[in-house]
This record gives C-alpha cells, structure tokens and sequence, in this order.
C-alpha cells in the first residue's frame, strides 16, 4: 500500500484511507495559507462596501436626501464599489450599499434612498 503524507508538515499518515493532515492544527494552518490572499481581498472590498453604506446613511437621515458628489467625495466614498443596481422602467439607475442607495441626477447631484421591499 501506498505511503500517505501530510499536505501540511509532511509526516506520514496514519489511520483513515482518505486523512489528509496528520492534525487539525496542520489543516487549519494549510486552508489558512490557501485563503489568505482572497481572504484580505475580499476583506478590503467589504470594509469599502460598509464605509459607503455608512455614508450614504449619515447623509440620509430622513428616508430621502439630495446631496452632491462632493459631499460624498470628501467623506470617502467610492463610487465604483456598490453591492447591487436597480433599474427602473423609466430606465434611472439606482445603485445600492446593501439598504443605502443612491441616484445620480443632475448637475453632480445625488439623491439618496433607502432600500423598499419591491426592490430585489
């Protein structure tokens, strides 16, 4: 029979037929090192993501608000990270911060809403 040897350390392996690693520690520490790359990548959108969904729900402390770009700009807030768009039958696009969202009107002017149910 073949040897077996754990992906992590190397020590050959005993027991079960389809073990992988010789110790829980060794596979935590092996998926940790596969992940870490997508982990802080995917870490660092979603702080961006919740940053832009805090601003725009400072901004809008009624349900509805208008406020232009600069407004948002000063704050932090990144335009190219959102989580979902909306399209209307008039054709306006909404983009969303998970509940916040925003349309872009005229003259670098925003208005600001909160998500509603028959929004998916």
């Amino acid at each position: 029979m073949k040897k077996k040897y754990c992906l992590e350390c190397g020590e050959e392996l005993t027991g079960r037929t389809d073990k992988r690693f010789c110790s829980d520690n060794c596979r935590s520490t092996y998926n940790y090192r596969l992940n870490s790359d997508a982990t802080n990548f995917i870490r660092n959108i979603n702080n961006i993501l919740r940053k832009n969904r805090r601003i725009l729900a400072a901004l809008n402390t009624t349900g509805k608000a208008r406020v232009h770009r600069d407004k948002l700009l000063e704050r932090g807030f990144k335009f190219s990270y959102f989580t979902n768009e909306y399209v209307t039958k008039s054709g306006n696009i909404y983009r969303f911060c998970y509940d916040q969202g925003y349309l872009e009107t005229d003259n670098d002017f925003f208005t600001l809403v909160i998500r509603q149910e028959y929004v998916e």
